[in-house]
């Protein structure tokens, strides 16, 4: 192992652009270089780093067969779990986790330069947090080299959104070569329409000196699919005798994968101009979506028999854009290496439906919607990095590097269409609905399956950052090399500033083992979503009495709002973090190489949504605020203290097989808990309200403290291994997820446990040229399920009780061919 060199895991800056411009992506032995916040002037590989690091090259992401890369992430990396929700708009926000913790906690970055988030808020698969987290899926993938995956706290140097850790796209930094590939796969056994097809393909060319041009792009498209089981209540129609009933086939509901059609342009160069570096980095994309839905039964007070005789499933469509670009400059002046970028993102999302009805309209209401809501997030970053080598009478040159950022962030969604979120207080009528089940009753408000927003929901929330950092790597002897890093920070709306500090240390006891660790703070402002974001879901609930799903409408309310403060809500605090992290790598061959790293996380006032509360003892409340009674209502609060403890272990082998071929073996293992270390009371407002039978009025009880620390396995084993035989190459993986659980209503006798699965993942490739290949694989060979609890969903069937929030796809195998052509 190489000797301690000044690096250190954090701002990347122009220091990682002057790495990536001098290193390859491997190094001489083949092993793959860290990049992500290299800040000395040595490149080091993922054992010789001071901070634990996963390396993915982009073709093993593409191997995975998946289109979406959180998942292709999940699949490949103990250390990051995917959020599998398939229930409605939050089918295309699935939030990835690393080291259990939610997407907040994890900063995104495009080589090194920060990317903005998306308009659109996780709501399911393990996080409600209301946080926007970073599409993945808008990072063409086609030109990207390798993702670094930096598990270690960076929230000394980044600030608010590197608590768990870092996620880097490192792009190509040379002209790559020109490429196209084609996959198409479809699932075994599901309902619906399950295809999946992606076309890729990047162009690289120089310029000038030294200087290049990528471009990338990606086109998407996938069936509308759905999973679940025959539902059990299978009186559809009234009256329970009407012969119809024997004739459906109990499916209830279409939740499961979306239907998509989206592309992706990026474009990344660089050209040296003289004394500079000029680049840019700009990407560009579209999705439509059309998601699927729970029934709404003819005999209920949803549809009406004269529009949908046999009930309907509602749909809801998004249409998105999003883009960034970024430009900057760097070089040399006097000794100081200096680097200025600035950089604008933004995602704007269309929510409308081609099918669902506003019942409370009556019957001759209308059954599509252009405009249901509209949701914007933009970011404008702008940053300065300088750093330079001073010796100083050590083993190495000290590196000195600071920087400061300005940052502008703005959050707004708008009013949608009147005739989605009016109450029009129809009543149903003698022959509105067959057999007449509901004459008298009112029928239920807002377009169904749908995110609406009215004119006083509707939210324009901004805020300017700014930010300043300074790190010293001090190489002390040729074995101990120890970095310090603090950052200050300033937060407008209120979040107010702070300062962070962090040191990182890695030494080593001999030629083959080292000792490395780690010791920071950080603080983690609300995001503006979670400040600002109110809406009014018309999909569904959990019954706090029953514990089965209920057609619903739910109010998201913001903090400052009227019914949120009488509902006991407060202005949202900052969340305040500590970590710590100790490790040892050990490399006792070339080939051969372990690292075993155990961590700490504490995040105080920790930010969350809280259950929804309900019943008959907040109708007053309801009714001052403008909300119907049987309304469920949930604000985001500072709900908890909680404390992450786990251990990342990671083991690489690579063998020369001689005629027999190159083999390469790994063995990846994760574990991590949260606990809860302290709850917030239950707000004063909500106690002492007398009787709420049906109802519940616990705010951060039994279901907040599953989706903090049981709704996401605990564990995670990934096993791999690739042999290759020119022209034959065979990738399998093996992974094991432990168990879980859901605790879906505030009674612990309704909670529900999931056991570990064995998830086999094969592919197996053909070069028949040296430009052309192909490959056949599968993802989830043998279709495993995930656990099944037991407890069917009677009125629809939906999985939620089933299989709760699964970490794999529910709907068993998915296999695909590739065809790859390099010209």
């Amino acid at each position: 192992m190489a000797t301690g060199a000044a690096l250190s895991i954090g701002g990347i800056g122009m220091a990682a652009h002057a790495q990536i411009a001098a290193a390859s992506a491997e190094a001489d032995d083949g092993e793959a270089i860290v990049v992500t916040g290299l800040r000395g002037l040595s490149s080091k590989t993922a054992v010789e780093s001071p901070a634990p690091i996963d390396i993915v090259p982009a073709d093993r992401l593409t191997g995975t067969g998946r289109q979406e890369i959180g998942e292709a992430l999940a699949r490949t990396l103990p250390s990051i779990n995917f959020g599998r929700t398939g229930a409605g708009v939050a089918s295309i926000v699935r939030p990835i986790f690393n080291r259990s913790l939610p997407p907040a906690y994890t900063l995104i970055l495009v080589d090194g330069k920060r990317r903005h988030n998306s308009a659109l808020l996780t709501n399911g698969g393990g996080d409600t947090s209301g946080f926007g987290p970073v599409d993945l899926d808008f990072i063409p993938i086609a030109g990207v080299r390798s993702v670094e995956v930096l598990k270690d706290s960076a929230a000394a140097q980044y600030g608010s959104d590197a608590v768990a850790g870092v996620i880097n796209f490192v792009l190509n930094d040379r002209p790559q070569p020109n490429h196209v590939s084609v996959t198409y796969g479809d699932h075994y056994k599901s309902y619906g329409d399950p295809w999946s097809a992606k076309a890729e393909g990047g162009l690289g060319f120089g310029l000038g000196d030294g200087g290049y041009v990528n471009l990338s792009g990606d086109l998407r498209g996938r069936g509308m699919s759905w999973r679940g089981f025959r539902a059990t209540n299978r009186l559809l129609y009234a009256p329970a005798s009407n012969p119809k009933n024997a004739a459906w086939d109990g499916i209830g509901a279409h939740n499961g994968d979306p239907r998509i059609r989206a592309f992706n342009l990026g474009l990344d160069a660089a050209l040296p101009a003289g004394e500079v570096t000029l680049y840019t980095q700009a990407t560009f994309g579209r999705r439509k979506a059309e998601i699927g839905n729970m029934i709404r039964r003819p005999s209920g007070t949803a549809s009406f028999s004269t529009v949908f005789p046999d009930g309907y499933f509602p749909v809801n469509n998004t249409s998105e854009t999003d883009f960034q670009f970024l430009g900057g400059i760097r070089g040399d002046l006097s000794g100081w290496q200096w680097d200025f970028s600035s950089s604008y993102g933004r995602n704007q999302v269309r929510m409308y439906s081609d099918l669902t009805l506003n019942p409370s309209l009556g019957p001759t209401g209308p059954t599509s919607f252009d405009n249901l809501a509209r949701f914007r997030f933009s970011q404008w970053t702008n940053n300065l990095d300088v750093s330079r080598d001073i010796d100083i009478g050590l083993a190495k040159p000290l590196h000195v590097q600071w920087g400061l950022e300005a940052r502008r962030e703005v959050f707004q969604t708008f009013a949608g269409d009147p005739l989605g979120y009016a109450n029009g207080g129809y009543v149903i009528k003698p022959g509105d609905q067959e057999g007449d089940p509901n004459v008298g009753s009112i029928a239920s408000i807002g377009a169904q399956g749908a995110i609406t927003i009215s004119p006083a929901t509707a939210a324009h929330v901004s805020r300017n950052v700014f930010a300043g950092y300074i790190d010293l790597g001090l190489t002390i002897t040729p074995r101990w090399y120890v970095d310090i890093a603090g950052r200050a920070e300033h937060y407008g709306l209120g979040a107010g500033s702070t300062v962070g500090g962090k040191v990182n240390s890695r030494y080593e006891l001999s030629s083959w083992l080292a000792v490395r660790g780690t010791v920071g703070t950080g603080f983690r402002a609300p995001s503006l979503s979670q400040i600002g974001y109110a809406q009014t879901d018309n999909r569904t609930a959990i019954s706090p009495a029953t514990g089965l799903l209920v057609a619903a409408t739910t109010q998201t309310a913001p903090t400052t709002s009227a019914l949120a403060t009488a509902l006991g809500a407060a202005t949202l605090k900052p969340e305040k973090t500590w970590n710590a992290g100790l490790g040892i790598a050990l490399q006792p061959t070339r080939n051969l190489s372990l690292t075993i790293d155990g961590y700490q996380i504490d995040i105080d006032d920790r930010i969350a949504r809280t259950a929804s509360l309900s019943g008959p003892a907040l109708n007053a409340i309801f009714a001052a605020n403008g909300l119907p009674p049987g309304t469920f209502v949930q604000y985001f609060a500072n709900a908890a203290d909680t404390r992450t403890r786990g251990v990342d272990i990671v083991g690489n082998y690579t063998a020369d097989l001689s005629t027999l071929g190159q083999l390469s073996l790994s063995a990846a293992y994760s574990y991590s808990r949260t606990k809860i270390r302290h709850v917030a009371a239950t707000p004063a407002a909500l106690v002492g309200l007398g009787p709420n039978p049906g109802g519940s009025l616990v705010a951060f009880g039994n279901v907040f403290r599953g989706e903090i620390a049981d709704n996401q396995p605990r564990s995670k084993l990934a096993l791999a291994s690739k042999w290759s035989l020119d022209p034959v190459s065979v990738d399998l993986r093996v992974t094991r997820y432990g168990r879980y659980r859901y605790l879906r209503t505030e009674n612990p006798a309704q909670n529900l446990s999931y056991g570990g699965r064995w998830i086999t993942d094969l592919e197996v490739s053909l070069a028949l040229t040296s430009r052309l290949g192909v490959a056949v694989g599968a993802a989830n060979l043998f279709s495993v399920r995930p656990d099944n609890s037991g407890v069917n969903e009677p009125t629809s069937g939906v999985t939620l009780f089933n299989y709760g929030s699964p970490p794999f796809d529910s709907s068993g195998g998915f296999y695909y061919g590739r065809i790859n052509w390099t010209f």
